[in-house]
């Protein structure tokens, strides 16, 4: 009788961005069946966890990290993996999401929400509704050890797949030099 194969423990998560990096994953198309008999997804969009696990092979994340909420779940995510991948130009420079560092919090704060259609929420009742922002946007490497990065906003499927399937293989993210490229 022949051992199982360990499959690859792999989760997702999305801290400040848009989710495009998670909707071209799931572009990965017939791939996605061949990634799944690889794989055990743990933790992610897909997935109804409520608590980053332990012992997470591969972790893809897309998104800057923007308040505290994404600091506290990446340092977590860097502590209870084994390689961490910025997933997408947000998580690998800061891109959009970082627009906002032209602002301070209580500038950006006044403009959105006393010149917006609402007030900003006020003392505890800004802690329950709005985790708290960060002075500043922050790609991932500026927070955490990165072991790999899929630029591209979003990344295009071809370009997750290489490094997926190197991940697979026991290799490291080593993209061609046009799949490098940002944008």
């Amino acid at each position: 009788m022949t051992a199982p194969v360990k499959k690859l423990r792999l989760a997702t998560a999305w801290l400040g961005g848009c989710s495009g990096c998670h909707m071209s994953l799931l572009d990965l198309g017939e791939r996605l069946v061949e990634l799944a008999g690889a794989i055990e997804l743990v933790y992610g969009p897909l997935v109804d966890a409520k608590e980053f696990p332990a012992g997470v092979d591969v972790a893809l994340i897309e998104g800057a990290v923007a308040n505290i909420d994404n600091l506290e779940l990446i340092q977590q995510i860097r502590e209870r993996s084994r390689i961490v991948v910025s997933l997408g130009d947000c998580a690998v420079t800061g891109n959009v999401t970082s627009l906002r560092n032209f602002f301070t919090v209580d500038d950006l704060l006044t403009a959105v929400y006393h010149a917006g259609p609402g007030s900003a929420p006020h003392g505890a009742d800004a802690v329950r509704e709005l985790p708290a922002l960060l002075p500043r946007v922050l790609p991932l490497h500026q927070v955490v050890p990165v072991d790999g990065f899929i630029p591209g906003c979003p990344p295009d499927p071809e370009r997750i797949w290489t490094a997926l399937a190197a991940l697979l293989r026991g290799e490291p993210v080593q993209l061609s030099e046009e799949q490098r490229t940002f944008g």
